[in-house]
Parts: C-alpha cells; structure tokens; sequence
C-alpha cells in the first residue's frame, strides 16, 4: 500500500511516501523553491518523493492531509466570537483569506493532486487527520518502542496545543489534551517576539541566547502570565497577549509588566533579552518536566516518544533525558509542521487502513532522516560544470581523505552527499563542517559564513562509540536533538575574572578543546554519527580522528541566515561562491574556491531575507 502524505498552507509544507508502513522518501517544499519555510502545496517535494519510490501518482493508494481545515476556522470563528468587538481588524484581514484559499482546502487539494494526474480520481484516495494525531503518529510508528507514551507540544492544531497518548504496536490513542488559547509553544514565540525576532523562525535563536542571560524574569512570568500546576498542565493569563484576536503575540500590558515596548528586529542585543531568553527557557523546562513526570506515573510506560515545535527544544530534551524517568526517549527529527506529512500518511496507514507495525529496524524507522533526493556522480559533474564549477573528480574513497585532511587544516568544508535530510536539521548530507578544536571556528562560520548573529552556537557531529569520551551522554543522539555538556576532562576552567562576565562577553571565553562546538554553558547540541545511517559521514569523521585523534567535528546546515538549507548540486556551489567557504566536497567532486572563476563570485550576504 502507497500512502502520500502532505503538510501544507501555514508553513513548512512538505510531503512524505509510505510504502507499505515503511517511510521511504519526504523532502521539504522550502528546499526546492528556495522560499524559507514555504506554505504552498508542495509539488515539488511530491514529485522528488516519487521519483525516489519510482512509481507514477496513479501508484498512490491514499492521500493523507495532516489536520482537519473546517476544525481550524471552527477555532477561528468561536475564538472571534469570543473575544468581540476586540481584533475585528484581524478578522476582517483573516475571514477572506480563510473564505478563498483555506476553508475549502479538500476542493483546492483535489485540484492540486490532479495537476500530478488528471485521470485519478483523487476525491475518494483523499483522507484527513487531525493536526495533533498527525504529530503523535510521526512520533511513535516510526520510533523503535512497541509501546510508548507520546508528548506532543506545540503553537495550536485546529485546537490542542499539547496531548498525551499512548501507542501499543498499530494502535495510537489520544488521551488528554489542552486546548487554544493556552500553548507553551505561542508563550514561547510571543517572548520570541518581544526579544526581537521572528515568530517561527527566531526560537532556536532564543534557546541559543538563553544561556548568556539569567532567568532573573521567572517569578514575574509566574506571578503574572502562567499558572503552572504540579502535573505540568497550565493555563496562560490572556489580558497579557494579543494573538487571539489581534496581528501581534503581545499587546501593551505585558509591555507595561516587563517596562519597555519589544526590541526592533536587528537592533543591538542587551543583557535585558539575554535574561528574556534565560527565564522562557526555564519556564519551558520545568513545564516540560512537569509533564513527562506526570506522564510517566499515571501510565507507567517507560519510553517515551516527543512531536511538535516545542520537542525541537534540545536543551529540555536533554534535562529530561538526565531525569530518568523514562528508559528511552525518542524524538522525531521533524518535529514541527514538516513532519506532520510523516503522521499523515502513518495515520492512514495503521489506524485508517488496520495494518500492522513493524519494529526492530536498525536505529529507528527514519533511516537517519535521510530521506530526500540524492544525486548520481556523473549527474553531479554534469550540473556543476554547467555552472560554471571547476573542481577535480576523485575516484573511490580518496575524497574521504582529501576531505578530512582539509578540516584538519582549519579549512571550511562544504560536504554534499548522498540523499538530503528531512528536517530543520543538517545532519552531515547537506553541512557545512569544520575543526571543532578551532579557537576561530565558531566566529568565523557565523559572521564570515552564515552571515548570522555571532552568539549562536555550533553543533558537534561525533562518532557513536566516542560520545561518552567526549560528553556527558551515552545515548544515541542521531538528529541533534539533544544538549549535554562537554566532558570534565574535555573543559577548560574559567579564570576568576572570566567567571565575572556577563551576557555576549562571555562568548571569546575558550571552554574546552573544542571550543568551536562548546556553548558558554559549557554545553553541545549534539548528533552521534552512526555507520549504518551514513556511512561516508561517519568514515570521513573517522578518517579526521586518524589526523588529528579527535572524532568531533563542527556541523552546521549548508546554507546563510534565511535561506533554505541547499538541495541539488548548483545550491550548493551557489553557496560556496557566496560565501568564504574555502573547499567543496560534492559526492566525489573536489572544489577548492582559489580554483574558481572570480567573476562567478555572488554577494551571499545580502541575498535572502533575514530569518
């Protein structure tokens, strides 16, 4: 059975083929229209899906919508209502919108299908999940749990922003839910917001932040905008937001609460949005916390599987994993909206259509995410030399090598390989890479690179078997997903004066010896590269150890703030003739920028809108 699923129109659509209950392609619409987080059906990312399966859109057995359109406007007309006269503006811009393109979404679905294959009758293939259901069964069927609880926490659905359920081999049942308007993930963005960034885009940035500031806002955010309960539930003081009815997350009393209007995007970043981020974060775990605790007693399961915007919030992920009160913990590498089109079609096939599940592949049922288009060689040295490329074709294993020695020599890499991940996160196809023992790497790949704040963090990719060495962890990790610190023998001790800094001083401030992927809390955001999900991944970081004799590298996604990370062989040579990446690996295509036409030269730094 051929099950297409799809994520679409509000951001990140994306698309997904199960065959038969196996995961065997999804990609990203973003990827190909270079539109950072597209909302449009993605056609693009359903014919990659195709032509990776081989199979014709007539093949589709079923296609699974992930959320259910007439419970969002159902959401919308009942949250107006209640909130009347106040964001009548709101709705005046909003009900056309909803009336033209999003109340009739089957209609314009069916529309859509049909431009793949006009002869399918694609109304009767067509199904609908809910938007939660959607994120619980990505969760779960392709984890490696016969049986699990799963958490899912996001902004809303049609209406649940958080719910439990339980998963025991095909079957998968809601529980318990809380309902809009009260969302740990829209408390999130409106301080990712007020602190000056963009909602869906700028909350990495926010837990990238949090660690220079202090939570010194908690017992305000407490007193004032959540009340908390024992067991995690919670609900949120609304006099205090503007998202219900309104065109922004906060409205002029919280500005009063906190004293000052919000930062402007892209103005200088004080101590004061330091300390924003550091006590959002705290909120967020301790209700993170609550939860799983609570979770965990009443259902007595010992795995736990997480879903939804709020699971890409590695540093909970990881003081929940430390509190043991789960065995197992696994989280879907594409959590948010993206990963919807996964559940979709998983929903369809095991409560929709009865199939059973199956367990025990090699790490889990997302074949390391890897689960995009990948290029052949000669394909490759055909499209780069169209562009204009100049590089050497190295046969066999030898690029291995040349790579690994190129990251030894303090070079930044771009590594192209193999099929593209599914996700927000590189994971060593489509990175940017260098030495992690660099003092200057850090600094250098985010403002000479990336082009973006000097504060964010770098991860580190290191090989499974090593992680221990190297960090307080001993647990797969293969999608970046959860924060542990630095290994005691590993760090550098803070002198007295050092100890006394505050806020973005902090970050010149070497912690370890590998300071390039060491985030001033002494912590890494790490992925544990594995041989049988990526093999030439793992063999170029192995190949680096016999350099250098240290299996970490820095990884971070090939691509500059605001652009979607790369996809075909020309993104990525784009990229490194738009930035100071200095060499290219291209499956076995070596590129080294000194070779290169300088009038093929671009101005990368400027070219995407700021995320």
């Amino acid at each position: 059975m051929l099950i297409l699923g799809l994520s679409a129109y509000y951001h990140d659509s994306a698309a997904a083929l199960v065959a038969d209950g196996r995961i065997v392609a999804a990609a990203q619409e973003e990827r190909f229209t270079r539109k950072k987080h597209d909302e449009g059906f993605p056609h693009n990312a359903v014919r990659a899906c195709l032509d990776i399966a081989g199979v014709a859109p007539s093949a589709i057995d079923h296609v699974a919508f992930y959320d259910k359109p007439f419970l969002k406007f159902e959401r919308l007309l009942e949250t107006y209502l209640a909130f009347a006269p106040r964001g009548f503006e709101s709705f005046r811009q909003a009900l056309p919108v909803w009336i033209k393109d999003k109340l009739f979404q089957k209609r314009q679905l069916i529309g859509e299908l049909g431009q793949l294959d006009a002869s399918v009758d694609w109304r009767s293939r067509l199904l609908f999940s809910e938007h939660h259901l959607s994120h619980a069964a990505s969760a779960f069927y392709p984890s490696p749990f016969e049986r699990a609880a799963v958490l899912t926490m996001d902004g809303v659905g049609e209406w649940t922003t958080t719910s439990l359920a339980l998963g025991n081999g095909a079957k998968l049942d809601v529980l318990r839910e809380i309902h809009f308007p009260h969302s740990l993930g829209l408390l999130y963005s409106a301080f990712t917001y007020y602190t000056g960034f963009k909602v869906n885009s700028g909350e990495y940035k926010v837990m990238g932040l949090a660690p220079y500031g202090e939570p010194r806002f908690v017992d305000k955010i407490k007193s004032h905008l959540i009340d908390i309960k024992d067991d995690g539930s919670f609900r949120l003081n609304l006099d205090y937001f503007d998202y219900c009815t309104g065109l922004r997350m906060t409205n002029e009393r919280f500005d009063e609460l906190f004293g000052a209007p919000p930062r402007k995007q892209e103005s200088r970043l004080t101590q004061r949005e330091m300390d924003f981020a550091a006590s959002i974060q705290a909120i967020t775990e301790e209700v993170v916390l609550k939860l799983a605790r609570a979770i965990g007693r009443e259902t007595g399961e010992r795995n736990l599987c997480l879903a939804g915007g709020v699971a890409l919030n590695c540093v909970a992920n990881g003081k929940l994993l430390r509190e043991k009160h789960f065995d197992r913990i696994w989280i879907q590498p594409a959590a948010g909206d993206a990963g919807g089109a996964v559940g979709a079609a998983l929903v369809a096939h095991h409560l929709y259509k009865g199939q059973s599940r199956r367990t025990g592949d090699a790490i889990d049922g997302m074949a390391g995410s890897y689960l995009g288009p990948t290029y052949a060689d000669d394909d490759i040295a055909a499209r780069l030399r169209k562009a204009g490329a100049r590089f050497e074709r190295i046969e066999g294993d030898g690029i291995i090598d040349l790579c690994a020695r190129a990251l030894a020599d303090g070079k930044a890499l771009g590594w192209h390989q193999g099929r593209m991940e599914f996700g927000p996160r590189a994971l060593g196809a489509r990175s940017i890479l260098g030495d992690a023992r660099s003092p200057t790497m850090q600094k250098l790949l985010n403002l000479k690179v990336k082009y973006r704040e000097s504060f964010r963090p770098f991860a580190p990719s290191v090989l499974r078997e090593d992680v221990g060495t190297w960090f307080d962890l001993d647990e797969d990790s293969p999608y970046m997903l959860l924060v542990a610190d630095v290994a005691a023998r590993h760090r550098i001790e803070m002198t007295e004066a050092e100890r006394g800094l505050f806020g973005i001083d902090k970050l010149n401030v070497p912690r370890s010896t590998i300071p390039a992927v060491t985030h001033v809390d002494y912590s890494a955001r790490i992925q544990t590269v594995h041989r049988e999900t990526n093999p030439r991944y793992y063999a170029m970081i192995s190949r680096f150890k016999e350099l250098t004799g240290c299996p970490v590298i820095v990884n971070t996604s090939f691509n500059v703030r605001g652009e979607p990370i790369v996809c075909t062989p020309e993104d990525a040579f784009r990229c490194f003739m738009g930035t100071e990446i200095e060499t290219l690996a291209v499956g076995n295509c070596f590129l080294r920028k000194e070779d290169q036409d300088p009038a093929l030269r671009q101005n990368y730094e400027s070219k995407f809108e700021l995320d």
